[in-house]
């Protein structure tokens, strides 16, 4: 069994998968989903979902299984050893903004959002369509927007975002 599979399987029974009648977290809604499992095997070795279980008002653009997967060969599972936690620590973060935003709230045109790691992402609200930058030359896109949790709200994107630093909003 891998590395991964090993920590998707310890993060899903820590978290709980909760019922459809309960409201959920963040953290519990993206453990049931089937789309999420990857970013719930980083968020649980980086050691932030109790954060994201817990209360608060967050917004969590998270990639999806499918984002993972386009990474390198090797980026995930060198990510998730132990020597690594502080850039994944890192790399999580630059996904997570302290308050809840819907993309109702998102103005027409690019706007500088800077997320709890500290570097600027550039959000683009395009007639609707939602799209990151993170500097690195190629966005991510909102695929799946507002999905409510108790402690915030979910818009699942194609692309896991890198802090590069050299993100300049126009």
């Amino acid at each position: 069994m891998t590395f991964l599979r090993r920590t998707l399987l310890a993060a899903t029974a820590a978290l709980g998968l909760g019922t459809a009648a309960q409201a959920q977290s963040i953290a519990e809604i993206a453990a049931a989903d089937g789309r999420f499992d990857t970013l719930v095997a980083a968020v649980t070795a980086a050691g932030l979902a109790d954060t994201l279980s817990g209360p608060g008002n967050f917004t969590v653009f998270a990639p999806t299984d499918d984002a993972f997967a386009a990474l390198p060969p090797g980026v995930v599972d060198t990510l998730l050893q132990p020597e690594n936690l502080q850039t994944l620590t890192n790399v999580l973060l630059y996904h997570v903004d302290d308050g809840a935003i819907p993309s109702t709230a998102i103005p027409q045109g690019t706007t500088r959002l800077v997320p709890l790691y500290n570097f600027p992402l550039c959000v683009t609200n395009a007639g609707g369509s939602i799209t990151l930058g993170d500097g690195s030359g190629s966005a991510a896109t909102v695929v799946v927007a507002d999905v409510a949790a108790t402690n915030g709200v979910i818009h699942a994107i194609d692309k896991v975002l890198v802090p590069t630093g050299h993100n300049r909003c126009h």
